[in-house]
């Protein structure tokens, strides 16, 4: 398929502009209708929403205010009702209001007007819920208000419709989080082509993916956040998809590969790990499905969407891409060095701080491992205080009329007006039920309406804000005490009531959501590495992950800490679906980081039978990818603190926080420290088990990157050559007399008279090389490296690998045979 997209590469990218510009067309065309469906079956505060659609259908609706307020005088004088008073006339008349209950309409009105007489409000009630209003409507509705504005009169509104017609301006957040992933993939590329090349992936998967949410918005409940997290996602998983390709590709050239088999060795070696990666990721996201909570079903759709389409890009329209480009994927240095000397002296390194790094974690494993499960476990201890619920308008950016309302009514009337509970009564005298509700601690006022078809409708609030600990403790005590006491049959609903309710189911289904996507994961680790303690590290590391990530979310959206600076309003309660999502999400990227790592580390130990090799090796080649891939990821995800949103705010900063403790603290740290100190039982498997797991390769051996040995072409990569070659190797270190290491040394191992070459690496820079034998025998090891001299040596290879260090001094030549 690779081959096929490269040779028909115009064809491919015409196809895929095709499908980007027709999904964008029919969006557009089509519009949007996303709904934020939150209500749940079998819960109280859905009887209660259900009792009011039928006793009350013409206030059953989403019921938003209108807020006024005077510098000077009050808001009774006649200035201020000329012109207050024909807006909410002209706002009752129109269609699909229910009606508007003023601050001038006799005692009940009274009420609605703050006790220093400055501020008033009005409840503008629609005939349907939030997410089934046109915007137009609501448009219209916040257009009449604010035109009665004037000089020392200011006119705010709030509620759930409102708050739909205020989002942010799209794009931003996505703008900047490709603009810092361009930064870092040129800084790590040096090639502009290069670094348009993930850009690319990412722009069409995502775009592709954002137009087909539109579209399915209108064929089931999608909220208006499964947008914003599917670009979240979408942009970081395809950006990181294409990074892993891309970087191979660029190898293979180096290696002496022409483009075309360098593209169809990168897609059939990075490629297939990449198909392997977005299956874990949209698993993942299945795996939310397990909750039961049909709010996030359009999550699941979109998000999932958005990553099939990302892999597909990658592996479809990047060779395209790739072969459009040639050889002009490498910076022209890379290109004029190729041309001069070679793919022998061309050979990307493996960079010395990777390598030292990776040799200093095999040295103190038990320090290293120390140090990160402290650092972990400081920043998990908030977790401890973790409160879920949902954010309201008061955590809005200040500029926003839903703010300022809220702000406003808060000012006027108490925190608790922002978030009044609506108890509904079926039946039965609901007068002592007030009384009981006005003498309950926690509620400011109880007011009850006049009865319809035998329900009763009492509104109360709390002298609490919505989102506090004490307005969802006030809903357990009129449900447990006050209900009962009175004897009626009685449901608390309301926005408030229906957030708290959403937490709590969500927390009562988390540990099945948990077990099943930890039990996924390790099943997947052991089908890939056949090992029991590789997927047990893993799944134990995500767990840490989890606490760490979330105890810095408490910290900054719960505890306040740098609030001002993220300038994302006042610290509330963690959304209650926000653990789901990024549990899922973080299980499926970190999923990514560890085949990445561990792949690498099983290919040197299947090679070697090293354990400390295998880790050290696989460290040191594939940290520098995994942390440029998480620097982009950090970047993606940061940036979606600019799209106004609290909700993806808030998913960003804390996947923003849960990949970059993955891959700079877990990855490269604990779970490479943690393998050294396993030692050889981290390939443990029985072999009754062994035999009956079906095998599963994540990536193929390179063999068709691997130049043939006759053309003296050296390999960076120690412990490639014997992969796949049935023989045996020899291994160990090029150190000089003081006992250094010995970086670039030129290692061959030849036939027993010297005069066939059979495989020869380059020593990275821990001084650590490995060579492969055909078969057990005898053969000559020859180690040359400037400035020192050249040593040869016969070599006794049985069925082990042997392990042979290599010591070099300045001048000194020994020639064996």
């Amino acid at each position: 398929m690779a081959r096929w997209c490269y040779r028909h590469r115009l064809l491919v990218v015409l196809l895929w502009l095709a499908a980007l510009i027709g999904a964008g067309a029919a969006a557009t065309s089509a519009g949007s209708d996303y709904a934020n469906t939150f209500s749940l079956p079998d819960t109280d505060s859905k009887r209660a929403y259900d009792l009011l659609e039928k006793a009350f259908p013409q206030t059953s609706g989403d019921t938003d205010t209108v807020v006024w307020k005077v510098e000077d005088g009050k808001v009774t004088d006649g200035a201020v009702r000329s012109r207050m008073e024909p807006a909410l006339k002209k706002i009752a008349g129109m269609d699909g209001v229910g009606e508007v209950v003023g601050p001038y309409s006799g005692e009940r009105g009274a009420a609605q007007i703050s006790e220093d007489g400055r501020i008033a409000y009005a409840q503008v009630t629609f005939n349907k819920q939030a997410d089934a209003l046109p915007k137009e409507l609501v448009q219209d509705v916040v257009d009449t208000a604010q035109d009665a504005e004037r000089q020392g009169l200011q006119v705010e509104l709030g509620g759930q419709a409102i708050q739909r017609v205020e989002e942010p301006p799209t794009g931003l957040a996505e703008m900047v989080g490709l603009g810092a992933a361009a930064v870092i993939l040129f800084l790590a590329f040096g090639s502009l082509l290069a670094m348009l090349l993930p850009l690319c992936v990412a722009v069409f998967g995502v775009g592709i993916g954002d137009f087909g949410i539109q579209l399915l918005s209108h064929g089931t409940n999608m909220p208006d956040l499964a947008p914003l997290l599917a670009s979240l996602i979408g942009l970081g998983v395809g950006i990181d998809y294409a990074l892993f390709i891309v970087t191979r590709h660029r190898r293979g050239i180096l290696r002496g590969l022409d483009p075309e088999e360098a593209a169809m060795t990168a897609l059939n070696t990075s490629g297939r790990a990449v198909l392997f990666a977005g299956g874990t990721v949209c698993i993942a996201l299945a795996g939310m499905l397990v909750t039961n909570l049909r709010f996030l079903d359009g999550v699941v759709i979109g998000t999932t969407l958005t990553v099939v389409l990302s892999v597909l890009a990658a592996i479809t329209l990047l060779p395209a891409l790739l072969g459009l480009f040639g050889t002009r994927v490498l910076s022209r240095r890379q290109r004029r060095k190729l041309a001069a000397e070679g793919a022998e002296t061309t050979s990307e390194k493996t960079s010395g701080l990777a390598a030292r790094w990776s040799a200093q974690v095999q040295k103190r494993p038990r320090r290293t491992a120390a140090l990160a499960l402290v650092v972990m476990a400081v920043l998990a201890l908030p977790v401890l205080s973790l409160r879920l619920g949902t954010v309201d308008q008061g955590n809005d950016d200040t500029t926003t009329t839903t703010r300022q309302a809220y702000d406003m009514l808060a000012e006027g009337f108490g925190p608790g007006f922002n978030g009044p509970l609506q108890v509904v009564v079926e039946g039965g005298d609901s007068a002592a039920l007030v009384k009981g509700i006005e003498a309950t601690e926690g509620v400011a006022q109880a007011s009850a309406l006049p009865p319809a078809h035998g329900v009763s409708l009492i509104q109360v609030v709390p002298t609490t804000s919505p989102q506090s600990k004490e307005t969802s403790e006030l809903i357990d005590r009129l449900r447990e005490d006050a209900i009962p006491e009175a004897g009626v049959t009685a449901h608390v609903g309301g926005v408030t009531a229906v957030s708290k309710d959403f937490a709590t189911v969500t927390g009562d289904r988390l540990p099945l959501f948990v077990g099943t996507i930890i039990a996924l994961g390790f099943l997947l680790l052991l089908l890939a590495f056949r090992s029991l303690v590789v997927p047990l590290t893993a799944a134990v590391m995500n767990l840490v992950a989890a606490a760490a990530s979330f105890g810095v979310l408490v910290a900054i959206f719960q505890w306040g800490w740098g609030l001002d600076l993220l300038g994302l309003g006042k610290e509330g309660p963690i959304n209650a679906f926000l653990p789901v999502i990024m549990l899922s999400l973080l299980f499926g990227l970190s999923m990514d980081y560890q085949v990445f790592l561990v792949s690498r580390m099983h290919e040197e130990w299947v090679h070697t039978r090293d354990n400390a090799r295998a880790v050290r090796v696989g460290l040191a080649e594939t940290s520098r990818v995994i942390n440029s891939a998480a620097l982009i990821m950090v970047a993606v995800f940061v940036a979606f603190v600019l799209s106004g949103n609290s909700g993806a705010a808030m998913a960003g900063v804390g996947l923003a926080a849960a990949v970059a403790l993955d891959a700079f603290i877990l990855r490269t740290a604990l779970v490479p420290a943690a393998m050294h100190l396993l030692g050889r039982s981290n390939w443990w498997l029985p072999a009754w088990l062994d035999k009956r797991l079906p095998h599963l390769a994540v990536e193929p051996a390179e063999e068709s990157e691997r130049p043939a040995p006759a053309d003296g072409a050296s390999e960076d990569r120690a412990g490639a050559g014997a992969a796949g070659t049935g023989g045996s190797a020899v291994h160990g270190f090029v150190r000089d007399a003081d006992g250094g290491p010995v970086e670039h040394a030129s290692v061959t191992l030849l036939s027993k008279g010297g005069g066939r070459r059979l495989d020869s690496v380059a020593s990275l820079a821990d001084g650590s090389y490995i060579v492969s034998a055909p078969a057990p025998g005898t053969y000559l090891l020859t180690v040359t490296a400037a400035p020192y001299g050249a040593r040869a040596q016969r070599v006794e290879v049985g069925e082990e690998p042997l392990v042979y260090d290599v010591e070099l001094r300045s001048g000194e030549v020994d020639v064996v045979g």
